[in-house]
């Protein structure tokens, strides 16, 4: 993670400026054990499916990635100068554990994993997301998603 004052100046202030938003604490789900949870990833990578239109910073979308979508046709376009695509490069379970959740799957810790996993470009203003959220709960909910497993970058 970068600090603020390794940060060009012009980021850095920008940053700064930026109203951080509250959230409630509360969950809105509750429910049993992680044993019967059926479970999403919902990275902040800006990956998505090779081919696709790259993800821009500044937009807030939510890009489908199927579970069955093999690793290497699953590119990142989150650039900054800021970030560190070498572990991305090395391991896609750095910031999409999808083959960490599979085994988690077969090993009876979670109960089962969706179908469908879900992208963000995290690099965008907080106070903007209200909507991209709303969207994406209701599809997990749609999905009888009852548990997710946030991968931040």
């Amino acid at each position: 993670m970068a600090r603020l004052e390794d940060l060009m100046p012009a980021m850095a202030e920008r940053i700064r400026g930026m109203e951080c938003p509250v959230y409630p604490s509360s969950p809105f789900v509750v429910g049993g054990k992680l044993s019967s949870r059926r479970v999403a990833i919902v990275s902040s990578a800006g990956i998505h499916r090779r081919g696709e239109k790259p993800m821009m910073p500044g937009t807030n979308e939510f890009r489908e990635l199927p579970q069955s979508l093999p690793s290497g046709d699953i590119v990142m376009t989150h650039v900054s100068s800021n970030y560190d695509r070498t572990g991305f490069q090395r391991d896609l379970n750095t910031v999409y554990p999808v083959d960490r959740l599979r085994e988690l799957a077969q090993d009876g810790v979670v109960g089962a994993m969706s179908d469908t996993h879900y992208a963000v470009m995290g690099a965008n203003d907080p106070g903007q997301w209200d909507a991209l959220t709303d969207q994406l709960t209701d599809r997990l909910r749609k999905d009888s998603i009852d548990a997710v497993l946030f991968s931040p970058v």
